[in-house]
């Protein structure tokens, strides 16, 4: 493999959704050949990967070759491709008919998944579309074995741990289930099975029996990705079952066009790895990245080492979306990422796209600019494509001048031969500059003084939001694994990239940017780099010691021998191959494993050091004293190619000479620039910005104060001089570009507080179901910007910081941080603690940044700390009103120790208050918020010293504004509608928790002001129970439906609630007592709270209404989580079934896990049919779950609308109500009500049926 045949030729291709790239090496010519062609175009051409490879030796062989006749081989010497073929059919929803076959009892496994909601204010809950049309339920059941109940029924599973099978698939009762498919025209079948990671063999029976009967193709989970987790696992084999059969027909119709087809042409195809795969071993769940991993592989292989050595940015700008990647040294992959709404388990490149290109489509709206995430797509495209398309990045760029039309194809206009259309975009531009200048003087703005902008500066401000859209995921995917991002070098391609080049590497603090000689067709340059990958991997479950690492090395060494024999049928020899081995660990008790590949020692204490310091890189922190499993064991085999080498240019002595010279407008005004092509520079060559360089297809702007450099390979490097831009500041209005690059930067620090939170935290509730919020907030403790994470927590914060302010006045130092969970001073409920730290510049108090996370316990009477019947706040654990966490940057371990194991009671009586059962968590996670924290002052401390405080704290205020303004047209809106619909602007609506406690809401909106009074006069008195709510909860729910309602991403922030006042009675259950337990406030009454808000509004019926929370353990563990039913519907949507609704949008535990980590068997977990209202719109379903315990455990469950059922509205039905049921060992079914703590025996089975959201619109 890869020795060069001096005679033939050579083709790399990227097949893309818009262009088809290629890149050929052509026989006696020392260049490479470069082609572009649309790779849809019917009325020229079937295939356009062929077409170019028929035009190329067309060309330079002199041989007519008739598009009706098949491709001579024998000039061709490989063929190496990326196709999008299976991410358009995914996202195009354009795959092949399937069926998933699924163990009994999961027939909406894939369905529900996690059960969380995409976006949280979407009152729709749009979800992807399920791939497969069919389900069909298989009798049969593997369990797996506790260590106690091992007997000779038991065997060992793939992965080493012990199962049984307790039901052995039933063949003759699925033969009729599979031939009704096949009668329905489906044969295409992606199964998966509990437990089949270990024990594969009913997948294998199933695909024995139906390939006898007819089916074409079937994906077993257990061969395509045989790790633990049931969701992943078979959302990946429905993905390869809908993709594979269309990639086979591409594929097969693609060979067959060569003749001697298959044979005679060796042809290779791009994975998502970043290895390229022979056709026969191309499937659909390796394909759906191979286009962009031909780019990580381009600029990795040709820029890291030969042009810089710091770690690179791979940024690749395309029409709709942005590829962001990194690269030091390795590919870096994860096992597991989502596109266009499908999980994939499988090894890919750790690429992340965002939604924002060329085409993302410009608007102005709520007085700031606004960049995607709409495209304006292909057709009909940007403004200047003469399609009557709407404005996009590119028709900016055509306004700077860094889109230049004279070279630019002219493909436009009916006969498709005219150039870009510039006055078309002008003159929109004009259209959208009187709107916003209209805007700049109005009452809102406050400033008739103001110049006008003109359309440049405008164009340039759109521009400038969308670099800041850009730069937001790359800060992400560099910082949340613990690297700097301006410690990198931009490598930038793709055909909108270089434009923006230098202005984002300046945002970033970068002082690099290469851009590659090839960078408008890099993809498929990589496809030539790429090498050929064989990948196997198996599950091996166990503690890592030395015992366990002998046979982890035996099944390596085994996977070794498979994947060498695999390459060398391919033709490569032995010093062509290179093996990797990999041990995917984590430490016990947690989820976070990583791939951890073989150290150069290779002994089994050097994977130990190799593992700990990954963690700590990415994690922070290490863990003392805990021990490390093993999950499995992984090959990767590369044959070798060595095919494309960079080759070495001769200095040039000649000055550069510009082809021309064009007007570009940059910040300081129109700037005449020279421009130069790339094919007549030469090594050596320096230009000093501004200038362009036109790179065929790609246009590279070097700006004002950077310098492009042509290096020995003929790549570009850019140096970056200059300082990231600065903001003017007025006192009295906002920039409206600066507004929306400041809302950017305001929500990212807040998003990366929560993802340091996430990183390095510990527990369960905090790593995995997500159940945490950051914010950051002004000095006087208004919110500027709070991540979007867990609904509840939403604006709730605000008033715990207010009161730490009050508390503490002037006591507040640098280095300290405060920690807090009780309800009367801000708190939600106990289990939910707040770290707040003050941030100090020059020692004047100028923000406040907070974290607040569940810890899974806190103390009090139960296990949990989530106690069903607790009657006051000292039941349910330690509550902390003001306690100094960090004093003046030494952290108080002991005093902290003592609140949390040792909390006394309020009323001074002889209640004795359980403290926490797991005091090392509680630090573990303390330490992480107070980590988040700090992150968020390092990125506040940036912003100030970029911009510095007064225009930052300015900003502060006008991102306020902002988000008051866009509430308040919203309240005029519904004003001027409900005054029209029922003559008065003032609603009155109520609903009743299921002990008759009365929520009552008067809703007075004012349509002149856009201001709204919410009036809880009329709700009931405090109760004798847990579900008393405290104030800040009710305030939760007020911006949480504001939010939704206003429909738009405006931040959240204070100025949500500026136009609104909310009024709730002092001693309702909506403002407790300081000694009430409020435990299912937070959880329960915020639910019902959100649902009498919408009614009110009429925005939808009532969705469940309820967390369901259950809880179970015992002394030596414990478990938590909320159940997820039925979405309410609305005026033109059915509500969602199984799903996380409004306050809560925390993740659930995947069945094997759940199975794998705790004494229980999962018999159900499912939609629970027709339980959602009728109406003109249904209410969507609830789920059914049921649990079979197999030791003695207590269980609590904390559920509510088990009397009152969820309403619907406008003559929709109301959903069913929720139940739970114990089953006895002797069969007795005992009904539990919706609040209970019961202990249970071994054998007994726990039914929880979740209630369906109500209807909308009379049926009929």
């Amino acid at each position: 493999m890869g020795s060069m045949k001096e005679n033939e030729f050579r083709f790399c291709i990227d097949r893309g959704g818009t262009f088809t790239d290629i890149y050929a090496e052509v026989p006696g010519q020392s260049e490479g050949y470069v082609m572009k062609l649309l790779s849809v175009d019917p009325s020229n051409y079937d295939d356009a990967p062929i077409e170019g490879i028929r035009r190329i030796l067309e060309e330079f062989t002199g041989e007519e070759i008739p598009r009706s006749s098949k491709i001579p081989t024998d000039r061709i010497d490989w063929i190496r491709m990326g196709t999008t073929v299976a991410t358009n059919a995914l996202l195009e929803r354009k795959g092949e008919r399937i069926a998933l076959c699924v163990t009994r009892g999961f027939r909406d496994l894939l369905q529900i998944g996690n059960q969380a909601r995409p976006n949280i204010f979407d009152l729709t809950v749009s979800k992807p579309s399920n791939l497969y049309e069919e389900v069909i339920e298989v009798d049969e059941r593997v369990e797996l074995v506790l260590d106690k109940e091992k007997d000779s029924s038991s065997v060992e599973g793939i992965s080493g741990e012990l199962i049984r099978v307790a039901k052995p698939l039933d063949e003759e009762e699925l033969k009729p289930l599979l031939q009704n498919l096949l009668d329905k025209g489906i044969t295409c079948l992606a199964v998966v099975l509990m437990h089949s990671y270990t024990y594969p063999n009913h997948e294998i029976l199933v695909e024995k029996l139906a390939l006898g009967m007819g089916f074409k193709h079937i994906s077993l989970s257990s061969s395509l990705t045989p790790m633990v987790r049931v969701v992943p696992r078979g959302l990946t084999a429905s993905v390869d079952a809908y993709l594979t059969p269309v990639i086979k027909e591409y594929l097969s119709g693609f060979m067959s066009r060569f003749e001697g087809g298959a044979e005679k042409v060796n042809v290779l195809f791009m994975q998502s790895d970043g290895g390229l795969a022979p056709e026969h071993r191309f499937s659909g769940h390796k394909a759906v990245l191979s286009g962009p991993a031909g780019g990580v592989v381009g600029y990795s292989q040709t820029l890291f080492g030969l042009e810089t050595s710091k770690p690179l940015i791979g940024f690749d700008m395309g029409g709709t979306s942005t590829d962001v990647s990194r690269y030091d040294g390795s590919y870096e992959q994860v096992l597991e990422t989502q596109i266009a709404g499908a999980i994939i388990q499988a090894p890919q490149l750790d690429i992340n796209t965002v939604a924002a290109g060329g085409g993302s489509r410009l608007k102005f709206q709520f007085g700031s600019f606004r960049v995607g995430p709409e495209s304006v797509g292909a057709h009909p495209g940007p403004v200047c494509y003469r399609k009557g398309g709407e404005l996009s990045v590119t028709d900016a760029n055509l306004i700077l001048g860094t889109v230049i039309p004279d070279y630019f194809p002219s493909i436009f206009g009916p006969n498709e031969d005219q150039p870009l259309d510039i006055e078309a975009t002008r003159k929109e531009f004009k259209k959208l500059a009187v709107e916003i200048n209209s805007y700049r003087k109005s009452q809102e703005a406050q400033d008739p003084s103001v110049e006008d902008m003109t359309v440049e500066e405008i164009a340039l401000g759109f521009v400038n939001v969308a670099n800041e859209t850009m730069c937001r995921p790359i800060r992400q995917l560099t910082e949340m694994k613990g690297h700097e991002t301006r410690n990198h070098a931009l490598a930038c391609f793709g055909g909108a990239g270089p434009q923006h080049a230098c202005a984002i590497a300046r945002s970033l603090g970068m002082t690099e940017v290469l851009i590659h000689r090839y960078c408008g067709i890099l993809s498929a340059f990589g496809m030539g780099l790429a090498d050929v990958v064989e990948e196997v991997q198996e599950p091996y479950s166990s503690v890592y010691d030395p015992d366990s690492a002998i046979e982890a090395f035996r099944r390596e060494a085994f996977l070794s021998k498979q994947v060498k024999q695999k390459l060398k049928e391919q033709g490569f020899t032995d010093e062509n191959i290179m093996t990797e081995s990999y041990l995917n660990l984590r430490y016990e008790g947690t989820d976070t494993a990583i791939m951890v590949k073989k150290p150069n020692g290779g002994n089994w204490n050097d994977y130990i050091d190799e593992f700990v310091r990954l963690f700590q890189q990415e994690y922070g922190f290490k863990l003392q004293n805990r021990k490390i499993l093993v999950c499995d064991v992984r090959v990767r085999g590369i044959g070798v190619t060595s095919i494309l080498k960079p080759q070495e240019l001769e200095p040039t002595l000649v000055n550069p000479v510009p082809e021309g010279s064009y007007n570009i407008y940059f910040v300081n005004g129109w700037q005449a620039t020279p421009l130069f092509k790339l094919e007549n520079l030469g090594y050596g060559h320096s230009l000093q910005g501004p200038a362009i360089i036109m790179n065929g297809n790609s246009t590279v702007i070097i700006e004002p104060e950077c310098k492009a450099i042509i290096t020995k390979y003929g790549n570009i490097k850019i140096e970056i001089n200059s300082t990231p831009s600065t903001a003017k500041v007025s006192e009295k209005v906002a920039d409206v570009v600066q507004l929306s690059i400041f809302n950017h930067r305001f929500m990212g620090i807040a998003e990366q507080m929560g993802r340091t939170l996430q990183r390095t935290s510990i527990s369960t509730n905090i790593k995995e179901r997500l159940d945490f919020s950051c914010a950051l907030f002004g000095p006087d403790g208004g919110l500027v910007a709070n991540a979007p994470h867990v609904p509840v927590h939403l604006g709730a914060m605000s008033s715990t910081v207010c009161w730490q302010l009050n508390f503490w006045g002037d006591n507040l130092n640098e280095g300290d941080v405060l920690v807090s969970n009780h309800p009367c001073a801000g708190g939600s409920h106990l289990p939910d603690i707040t770290v707040i730290t003050p941030v100090f510049d020059d020692g004047k108090l100028v923000f406040f940044v907070a974290s607040r996370g569940h810890h899974a316990e806190i103390g009090g009477i139960t296990p949990g700390s989530m106690p069903p019947f607790s009657k006051s706040i000292w039941e349910e654990g330690a509550a902390i009103k003001a306690f100094k966490l960090v004093e003046r940057g030494i952290f108080q371990e002991k005093a902290i120790i003592q609140l949390l194991q040792s909390p006394c009671s309020n009323d001074h009586s002889a209640h004795k208050v359980p403290g926490t059962r797991r005091i090392q968590d509680n630090l573990s996670d303390l330490r992480a918020q107070v980590a988040a924290n700090q992150r968020g002052i390092t990125l506040i401390k940036e912003l100030i010293n970029q911009y510095g405080l007064t225009t930052v704290q300015s900003y502060m205020n006008y991102v306020q504004k902002n988000a008051e303004g866009a509430v308040r047209e919203m309240l005029k809106a519904v004003a001027f509608r409900v005054e029209r619909e029922k003559g008065s602007s003032v609603i009155e609506e109520e609903d009743y928790m299921d002990d008759g406690s009365v929520i009552h809401l008067k809703l007075s909106i004012d349509s002149n002001s856009g201001e709204a009074t919410f009036n809880f006069e009329g709700t009931s008195p405090e109760v004798y129970g847990n579900w008393n709510a405290p104030e800040a909860v009710t305030a939760a729910a007020v911006i949480y439906c504001l939010r939704c309602l206003v429909d738009v991403d405006i931040p959240l922030n204070q100025g949500c609630l500026a136009p609104v006042s909310i009024h709730i009675p002092e001693g309702s259950f909506l403002s407790p007592s300081d000694k009430a337990a409020v435990v299912g406030g937070n959880v329960l009454t915020s639910q019902r709270v959100t649902d009498v808000i919408l009614t009110a509004f009429q925005a939808c019926a009532c969705s469940q209404g309820c967390m369901n929370n259950l809880t179970f353990g015992d002394d030596t563990f414990g478990y938590y989580e909320t159940i997820g039913g039925g979405c309410g519907a609305g005026p033109s949507w059915d509500g969602t079934s199984g799903v996380q609704c409004h306050m809560t949008n925390t993740r659930m535990t995947d069945p094997e896990i759940f199975e794998q980590r705790y004494p229980v068997l999962l018999h159900k977990f499912g939609i629970r049919e027709n339980s959602g209202g009728a109406g003109y719109h249904r209410g969507g379903d609830g789920i059914v779950r049921e649990i079979e315990f197999r030791q003695p455990v207590v269980v609590s469950i904390l559920s509510e609308r088990r009397v009152h059922a969820p309403r619907g509205l406008n003559g929709g039905k109301d959903g069913a109500r929720g139940a739970n049921y114990l089953i006895r060992k002797d069969k007795r079914r005992v009904y539990l009500g919706g609040k209970n703590t019961i202990e249970v025996d071994a054998g007994e089975v726990l039914q929880i049926f979740t209630p369906g959201g109500g209807g909308f619109g009379s049926p009929h």
